[in-house]
This record gives C-alpha cells, sequence and structure tokens, in this order.
C-alpha cells in the first residue's frame, strides 16, 4: 500500500487541517500519516486560538515517519512560523522526500490569517522550490506573485510568475469570484486549464485541505500530476455535489459537511 504523510495544523471540527488530510488520503487509498505544526482551536465559523509544536517535537514527528514508514507523498499545509518551515525543509530535503505538494494556507475560510509575514517570506525561500506542486488559491497567489488577479490572463500571469521564480508546477485555484471552478497549473512552461461548474454549497471549509490531500495521494498512488489533478478535482466536486449537512451551529457555514467523508466507493476509478 503507498503511503502519503501530511504537515499541518489539527482542526477540531473535523472538516479541515489533519483530521481532513487523513480522511482524504485513506479514501483516495492510500496509508495516511501525520506530522502536527500547530493544535488550532477552529470550526466552519472561524478560528479561536492557535497553539504551536516547538520546532524539535515538529523534527521528532518528522524522524518518527521518516525512519519507519517513508512516505510517498508529502502535504504540507498550514505552517504559521519560520522555526516550523526550517525544520520541514530540512528533514524533507535529508530524507529525499519525492511527491511534495505544499498548500500555502495563509489566510481560514473564515478570513483569519494563519501564517506570519516573515513565514511567507520563508515558505516562497525553503518550501516552494522543493515542492512537485504548489496549490495557491486566488489570494494567496496575489500574494506569492505580487500581483492583483481579476482574470483568467492574471491567473496566467501569476502562476507563471510563481513558477519561473521557484521551480515548482502551480495549480493556481480558480473560484473567489474570478471564475466558476476553473483551475490552471502552470507547469515548467506548459499551462493546462481544468474546467469545473461552481457547484452552490455553502460548505467549503475544508476544500483546499481537501484538495492538495488528494493530489498528494494519488501522486502517491503513481499517477502523474495532471492525472492526481483530474482525480482530485472529481472527488471533491463529489463531495461538495453531496449537498449534505452536518453542523447544528449559527455560523455562516453552519451546515458544515465533512468534504472527505462521501463517494468512498469511487477513490480508485
Amino acid at each position: 500500500m503507498k503511503t502519503a504523510l501530511s504537515i499541518a495544523g489539527t482542526d477540531p471540527s473535523g472538516g479541515a487541517g489533519i483530521q481532513a488530510d487523513l480522511k482524504t488520503m485513506t479514501m483516495n487509498g492510500v496509508y495516511a500519516m501525520s506530522a502536527i505544526t500547530a493544535l488550532v482551536a477552529q470550526n466552519t465559523t472561524g478560528v479561536k486560538e492557535i497553539a504551536e509544536v516547538t520546532p524539535q517535537f515538529l523534527q521528532r514527528q518528522l524522524d518518527a515517519v521518516f525512519e519507519d514508514i517513508p512516505p510517498d507523498a508529502v502535504k504540507i499545509g498550514m505552517v504559521a512560523s519560520c522555526g516550523l518551515i526550517d525544520v520541514i525543509a530540512q528533514r524533507l530535503r535529508f530524507y529525499g522526500a519525492k511527491n511534495i505538494v505544499v498548500d500555502p494556507v495563509m489566510v481560514a475560510t473564515s478570513g483569519d490569517r494563519l501564517i506570519s509575514e516573515e513565514a511567507v517570506e520563508s515558505l516562497k525561500r525553503l518550501l516552494l522550490p522543493l515542492a512537485a506542486v504548489v496549490t495557491p488559491n486566488i489570494p494567496e497567489a496575489e500574494i506569492l506573485a505580487g500581483l492583483s488577479i481579476r482574470g483568467a490572463e492574471e491567473m496566467e500571469a501569476a502562476a507563471r510568475r510563481i513558477g519561473d521564480a521557484y521551480g515548482c508546477a502551480v495549480l493556481l485555484k480558480g473560484g473567489h469570484n474570478v471564475n466558476d471552478a476553473n483551475d490552471l497549473l502552470y507547469d515548467h512552461g506548459t499551462a493546462t486549464w481544468f474546467y469545473g461548474s461552481r457547484i452552490p454549497n455553502p460548505n467549503t471549509h475544508g476544500t483546499g485541505c481537501t484538495l492538495s490531500s488528494a493530489i498528494a495521494a494519488n501522486l502517491a498512488k503513481g499517477f502523474d500530476l495532471p492525472a492526481s489533478i483530474r482525480r482530485a478535482k472529481d472527488y471533491l466536486s463529489g463531495a461538495l455535489g453531496a449537498m449534505l449537512d452536518l453542523g447544528k451551529g449559527r455560523g455562516p457555514m453552519r451546515h458544515n459537511f465533512d468534504l472527505t467523508g462521501k463517494f468512498a466507493e469511487e477513490a480508485e476509478r
């Protein structure tokens, strides 16, 4: 069985973060492992508090995984500080990690900022050059590229700037009022669009975590990057299209659907 590692923060409500990553990877047919960067008190309505682990403890977690069950792919999610980013980059280089997917989590769906300005610079300098693919949404790509994105041409320009600067493939996710659900893959000079329709589901908590984890799982299984993206998008669209509700809260996304919990039978198709 192929293996995948998620390096990210937690979500006690289960729809995002490590919890979503582990379920997504499992549903996509790989053995899922984790190294926790932060304990995050959050739910679909917002982030309450963040308690980071120490860089030394994160290194212990990474060493424990790689020394026993080397992952076939690695997904990196929320990493909020420079010390943690330094450790991740150093250990991934030391172990020769492959199929690294970087989801540059900077702002939660609720709008809460999750990473410091200094950490953004460390992420660009240390993690993006290690990535097989980085998966920013529109606001994240604007930060990484230093460009304003209002349409397809700006998406292509931003993806090209990020990819050329850091030597990685870039999957720039549409939405955020730029297009329906069309994502752009820029891979070392070649641009490929993945078209999709916006699904009228307000339960978007954890969609980025789910997509990047599904891509990592499919890379671990040996699919190339375009095929891994297509399979991940199909998986996410199926989950969103189910339109199921879980929550009973009063927040803006009160009917949260755990995106990883549906269509497990589709994972191997």
